[in-house]
């Protein structure tokens, strides 16, 4: 009897003990939620460290080939077939090949025909010529004669001997053997006029005969081959271009559309970091070769085509990839940096509103309003176009805010330097590193996943906070 009476007291004991905990731990969670309680908020802090920085200008370009040939057709017909390569291969996508090699092959038929045409006329104009020349020679033997005649007519003059007709009639002879003897001349002017007119005639067929047949003017790599055998190409205006080529790939270009806004930051031999999705895990360094000056618009956004020249030796980048460029415009080393999200986060507004409300200051980083973002904010304002500043806010003022998780928040005030849209340079001096910045406060759903505090009693449901009670920067919403 004596040993089950003092189990139902040790059982009492318990369990007022468990009662009066739990009902003080429900009221101090109640007072904490409805009064604040004056706890130390559960802030979300990193480190101030000390590390490089480097900002950049990022934009979108194409990989294209420093010099490109347009190898066209000059005349008009049917491809017969294409020329071999260096490999005896058939001249394809791809294919390497030297100055004068054959790349195809056009019907030349009527183009012979056209230089055996031209070879004839020539013939005759010569024999036009010879003819012209004889001509002149007989022209010149009748105005001898008639020249004759005229000075026996002229030393007897007009007598009985020598009647006044016969006497014109010499002087007449004689002076048409003059004129025919200058239509002689300009007759073999003229045939030797026709003789170089078909001489030319000749050369002009001979070289629409040599267009038959297309070389490459450089050595090179075939990078697009737009015909194939059977096809009629037609020459109007426009030659039809046949192959496209590359005349050297070890070195390549990116051309860069830039924003209007950041191309006062870049200059010939920049520093140039890219990337491609064809290699995602490697980055390639290049530089910039020169600025174009022919402004494009893009979404109403004036943009300038920057030329990056880098060495593409191992031939791993093919033209026309996208490459994703960063241009390097400052690089600060062993400078204290903070992330970004520091320079916009500020603790809750005085007149009682939650931070992380919709209109309050405690947004963390990454917010989307970011309510309360200081002057020094070093997020670009400039448009979302192409090359997009990342450099905006630099030597502005700003704000961060420490704790050493036992006194009250404080703010520091910083100079803002560059940044990489991850972190940016602070400096000031207040500034210690390995100071504990917030970013911001932790956020309800992180609180309520958190373990049990201790001495709370396990048998106890644990009252969740509501969900407004402080949306923490980086913490699950």
């Amino acid at each position: 009897m004596g040993r089950l009476l003092r189990w139902i007291i040790i059982l009492a004991i318990l369990g007022t003990g468990a009662y009066f905990g739990a009902k003080t731990s429900w009221w101090s969670a109640l007072s904490s939620h409805f009064h604040g309680g004056g706890k130390q908020p559960d802030y979300l802090t990193t480190p101030l460290r000390r590390g490089d920085l480097v900002s950049t200008i990022s934009a979108t370009g194409t990989i294209e080939p420093e010099d490109l040939i347009d190898v066209g057709a000059q005349v008009a017909g049917r491809i017969t077939e294409f020329g071999r390569d260096e490999q005896g291969k058939e001249i394809d996508y791809g294919s390497q090949i030297k100055a004068g090699t054959i790349l195809a092959r056009i019907d030349d038929v009527t183009y012979r025909s056209g230089v055996k045409i031209s070879e004839a006329a020539l013939a005759s104009a010569k024999a036009n010529l010879e003819r012209a020349k004889a001509d002149l020679g007989q022209l010149k033997a009748k105005l001898n004669q008639a020249r004759r005649d005229w000075q026996r007519a002229q030393r007897l003059g007009t007598s009985e001997a020598l009647a006044q007709s016969s006497y014109d009639a010499y002087q007449s002879a004689f002076e048409q053997a003059e004129a025919n003897l200058k239509v002689g001349d300009t007759a073999i002017q003229q045939a030797a006029a026709g003789v170089n007119q078909a001489e030319a005639d000749l050369e002009l067929a001979r070289q629409n005969l040599s267009y038959c047949t297309i070389a490459s003017p450089v050595d090179g790599v075939i990078i697009d081959r737009r015909v194939n055998i059977g096809q009629t190409v037609v020459a109007s205006l426009n030659a039809p271009s046949l192959f496209l080529l590359a005349k050297d790939l070890r070195q390549v270009q990116i051309w860069v559309p830039v924003n209007e806004a950041d191309i006062g930051q870049i200059h010939p031999d920049q520093a140039v970091a890219f990337t491609v999705a064809a290699y995602p895990n490697d980055k390639f360094q290049g530089k910039v070769g020169k600025n174009r000056l022919n402004a494009g618009m893009t979404q109403n956004v004036v943009t300038y085509t920057v030329e990056v020249e880098t060495d593409n030796a191992n031939s791993r980048l093919l033209p026309y990839l996208t490459a994703d460029v960063e241009f390097e415009t400052a690089r600060h080393e062993g400078v204290l940096m903070v992330p970004n999200g520091a320079l916009r986060w500020t603790p809750p507004s005085a007149d009682g509103q939650k931070a992380g409300g919709p209109r309050g200051g405690g947004q963390g980083a990454g917010g989307p309003r970011g309510g309360g973002a200081s002057s020094g904010e070093a997020q670009s304002q400039g448009p979302n176009g192409p090359g997009a500043s990342k450099s905006a806010g630099r030597g502005a003022k700003g704000t961060i805010w420490v704790t050493d998780n036992r006194s009250p928040a404080r703010p520091i005030p910083v100079t803002v330097g560059i940044t990489d849209t991850i972190d940016t340079e602070v400096s000031g001096p207040e500034l210690k590193e390995g100071m504990n910045v917030i970013t911001g406060i932790r956020s309800a759903e992180m609180a309520a996943t958190a373990p049990p505090a201790s001495g709370a009693s396990p048998f106890v449901p644990q009252l969740r906070r509501p969900a407004g009670g402080g949306g923490g920067g980086g913490g699950p919403r």
